[in-house]
């Protein structure tokens, strides 16, 4: 038993020596979701607490995404995140992809699957009351809709 808690403490200390690059890409105003889009101070707060550390090139690093093997799960998790919906380029995405995106976003937090229940051990300003959930929803149901109107006046 004392052995594997060596063994288990020496690969520990190793893996420290393979840290993950938190260096965010660049970010451009012009193409971000609370830059283009026309919300109140408090639903922007909201999406920014709960939303763009994972979903934006905006991340804020827990002090435990310094320790391995957690900073590799972390890591992982963001870039499937970035890769399923990015903030930070959001205006880049047609249309279609934007109200596609809104709508799984309204889904997931009435659903309240995002934001996940792992994320609030570091972030406790993440976790949204019911009324903050419905404030989330009602945006983005609006905003689907405008893009919608906007799509539909455009393509005329």
């Amino acid at each position: 038993m004392k052995k594997l808690l060596i063994v288990v403490l020496v690969a520990f200390v190793i893996i420290q020596f393979f840290p993950i690059d938190k260096t965010n890409p660049p970010v451009n105003a012009g193409m971000d979701f609370l830059k283009i889009k026309t919300i109140e101070p408090s639903t922007a707060k909201l999406i920014r607490n709960s939303c763009y550390d994972c979903h934006s090139n905006e991340t804020r690093y827990p002090w435990y995404a310094s320790l391995a093997p957690s900073s590799w799960i972390i890591k992982n998790h963001i870039e499937e995140a970035r890769k399923e919906l990015n903030f930070s380029t959001f205006a880049t995405y047609e249309p279609s992809r934007q109200i596609k995106k809104m709508e799984e976003a309204s889904e997931m937090i009435e659903k309240k699957e995002m934001p996940l229940e792992s994320y609030f051990i570091g972030h406790q300003d993440a976790k949204l009351t019911d009324a903050q959930r419905k404030e989330l929803v009602d945006f983005f149901r609006k905003e689907i809709q405008d893009t919608k109107i906007k799509n539909w006046q455009s393509a005329r």
